[in-house]
């Protein structure tokens, strides 16, 4: 099913009768492939993926659909809305964690919420989410605060006590990352639970400031960023 995204991905620059050629299928098939009306066995998606892996550069593709403005922020909507991207992103994750051992996937609402769902999905795990806010219904939380760079005000994140437990091994996934602050509360928030983090893996980083700010962590774990801007 990989096959089917990055056929889609590579349609938007490449016409059928060139993906015919370099792939040596037949237009007709590819269509099929591509609407997912028909799979490929496994041993042709293998050499279909290392095909067009190298014909199409998915960091390059995803990075110029970001766009940003004028006052430095971009659109995020192909990091939260777009299905072909986010199974593309989310297969990046487990082509990168795979034999590890994880039992959770946790991540900060709301913008990173939609690739942790489906790399929770693909593994078949727990999805925990950190929010700001203490929701009704729920006795006891497991609380992280932190302060966000250059402001002076204490911030917390908030997960279900239950969800995280000492023998959990946990991918902590975000969506972009500047500073890193979120993502240093996430690995804080495991820590304190005396569980195990699996990975870190980030969809999107932006300059330079976080690499200093998270130097121990990246040093420390599996630290996976999809594209640098």
């Amino acid at each position: 099913m990989m096959i089917t995204d990055l056929l889609k991905v590579a349609s938007e620059t490449h016409t059928y009768q060139e993906l015919s050629e370099v792939l040596g299928l037949s237009p007709p098939i590819l269509s099929r492939y591509m609407r997912g009306h028909v799979l490929p066995s496994y041993s042709r998606a293998q050499g279909l993926y290392k095909k067009l892996t190298e014909l199409t550069n998915i960091k390059e593709a995803l990075k110029k659909r970001i766009m940003f403005d004028e006052e430095g922020y971009f659109d995020n909507t192909p990091l939260t809305s777009e299905i072909t991207w986010l199974k593309i992103m989310s297969n990046y994750a487990m082509e990168k964690f795979a034999g590890r051992r994880v039992t959770k996937v946790l991540t900060a609402a709301v913008d990173g919420v939609p690739t942790a769902t489906l790399v929770a999905n693909l593994l078949d795990i727990d999805l925990v989410i950190a929010k700001d806010n203490k929701e009704v219904g729920i006795q006891e939380f497991i609380e992280e605060m932190y302060i966000p760079k250059g402001s002076a005000i204490r911030k917390s994140l908030f997960v279900p006590k239950s969800s995280i437990r000492k023998k959990d091994s946990i991918l902590i996934i975000d969506d972009v990352v500047r500073t890193g602050e979120t993502v240093q509360a996430l690995v804080d928030m495991v820590r304190n639970q005396r569980a195990d983090i699996a990975g870190i893996y980030v969809l999107v980083t932006v300059g330079e400031d976080w690499k200093n700010y998270l130097e121990n962590i990246i040093s420390k774990y599996s630290f996976e960023v999809l594209i640098q801007i």
